[in-house]
């Protein structure tokens, strides 16, 4: 089977289209082309529904990318193999990726600034709807650094900086430290290329994810709550004020 047809990687804010159903198991189903993203990086699998033609739609509760790049659709019901070659309409849950982008989109900014400022690598991330989390390598953290980071994130975001992706070969990526903000954790590779997000003006980075168009569309940042995950790894707990 080729592989799936990933429409947020050119259009993060694709929340539906119709597709044709390529193959069903008893639980999930895979189409030509999705708007629906599998998960990674931090990021949760989007929910929504699919309504093959002539069948009732279905709810999407997961969704997951296998070894060969087919993205497969987890719904809440069983489904009939005879779906397969039929077109249908994918259609996601629009706040909850909203959300979900976000958030994504505020921890690149918080990322690269906890880099350069002072030397934080991300050692882990979850991101939510309501709140997230980001993990960091991080020596010699206080109250007076998470309020500077939140001020400089702050400034970042009011300055609507625009958003683009574009894809490299995976030997420039790989001789391109400055796309990293992981000490483990490596970027999907897709047919030898990695997709590089920018934030005009002021980072580049390796992300596979979902992403507003202007940091205008973030909102404000606040780091809620810290916590000591080991001698020198802290976990920052963000929320955003919608814009």
């Amino acid at each position: 089977m080729a592989p799936t047809t990933r429409l947020y990687l050119d259009d993060d804010h694709a929340f539906e289209t119709d597709a044709t159903v390529v193959a069903v198991t008893a639980g999930a189903l895979a189409c030509d082309r999705t708007c629906f993203y599998p998960g990674g990086g931090g990021q949760p699998p989007d929910h929504g529904t699919i309504t093959p033609a002539g069948a009732p739609g279905v709810a999407i509760l997961s969704v997951r990318a296998d070894a060969d790049g087919v993205v497969w659709h987890t719904a809440a019901a069983p489904l009939a193999p005879d779906l397969v070659g039929r077109t249908a309409h994918l259609s996601l849950d629009r706040e909850r990726r909203l959300a979900l982008t976000r958030h994504h989109t505020v921890l690149h900014v918080l990322n690269t600034t906890a880099l350069r400022e002072y030397g934080g690598w991300i050692t882990g991330v979850q991101i939510g709807v309501d709140h997230s989390r980001i993990d960091f390598k991080l020596a010699g953290f206080s109250p007076a650094m998470a309020a500077e980071l939140e001020t400089r994130v702050n400034t970042v975001l009011a300055e609507d900086r625009t958003l683009t992706s574009h894809y490299i070969d995976e030997a420039e990526f790989r001789a391109r430290d400055d796309l990293r903000r992981t000490l483990a954790a490596e970027p999907p590779v897709v047919d030898g290329r990695v997709r590089v997000v920018s934030i005009a003006g002021f980072d580049a980075q390796a992300c596979g994810g979902t992403h507003v168009h202007h940091t205008s569309e973030v909102g404000r940042l606040s780091i809620i709550r810290t916590e000591n995950k080991g001698k020198i790894n802290k976990r920052l707990y963000i929320r955003l004020t919608p814009p």
